[in-house]
């Protein structure tokens, strides 16, 4: 069953990468059938939350098309919404999994930010893409559950990401140095005293600039946090990265691991 479902993930993934047709559009609202989110060998429960009260990145329909296309080859029930209204215990009670992907800003109220946090603390779980952690710093629950808050970034750029971890299930078939483009973050803090670092950023690889964390620069990680699962990865700021069949499998294992499949 593993193995079939493996295969599975990987014909979505290279259909993403090598399809030039765009996914059905986004739409709103929860997701999942109540009752079924979380019983074992039941589909996964996901939705994708993309809401910005800051920059707004042009490639979050990218993400969101190559996700539901994901989904439906995985057998995953998946929505999308910027809409903040489903935080509530009733909306988010039957998921397993939000994607915050590339959200900014304050895009919770109060209400809705002690639902999210009922959520985790239920033993759900969370993925942050990108400016997941360019999202509300004054909740001090949410940093602690992304891992880290974002500073700056210099121009994009190619550079070369290390591996730290190759046995981790969210890490399957990445190399040992894996080259890529994006806008690569610094943060306010280094994450690793609290985090299970997957890769690091080589910084003598790019040219960082003023956005430089030394040595040791997390850029993608997780950790179990509050009773639930978090994943955060930096990677996702370009539409082409929502084509690249490495980094796609990685948000599919990283989805997979936060809803404890």
């Amino acid at each position: 069953m593993r193995l079939s479902r493996h295969l599975v993930v990987f014909a979505a993934v290279m259909s993403v990468a090598c399809s030039s047709d765009r996914a059905t559009p986004p739409h709103s609202g929860a997701a999942g059938a109540a009752g079924s989110a979380g019983a074992p060998g039941a589909s996964l429960a996901v939705l994708v939350f993309s809401k910005t009260a800051a920059y707004h990145h042009d490639s979050i329909p990218d993400g969101q098309a190559a996700l539901e296309k994901i989904a439906v080859s995985a057998g995953w029930t998946l929505s999308t919404t910027d809409d903040a209204s489903v935080f509530t215990d009733r909306g988010l009670g039957a998921l397993d999994v939000v994607v915050f992907l590339s959200t900014t800003g304050d895009v919770l109220d109060d209400d809705q930010q002690a639902a999210f946090e009922r959520f985790i603390r239920a033993g759900k779980g969370f993925v942050g893409v990108h400016s997941a952690s360019d999202t509300e710093y004054d909740w001090p629950f949410y940093g602690e559950l992304v891992g880290a808050y974002f500073r700056e970034h210099p121009a994009i750029q190619a550079a070369d990401l290390k591996l730290e971890d190759a046995n981790d299930p969210t890490t399957v078939g990445l190399p040992a140095t894996w080259s890529r483009t994006d806008e690569w973050y610094a943060f306010r803090d280094n994450p690793r005293p609290n985090v299970h670092v997957l890769l690091t950023l080589d910084e003598s690889s790019y040219s960082p600039g003023t956005a430089t964390m030394g040595a040791d620069h997390p850029i993608t990680w997780l950790h179990e946090y509050a009773g639930g699962r978090a994943f955060y990865t930096a990677l996702g700021h370009t539409k082409q990265s929502y084509g690249e069949p490495l980094f796609l499998g990685m948000l599919t294992h990283a989805i997979e691991w936060a809803g404890k499949r």
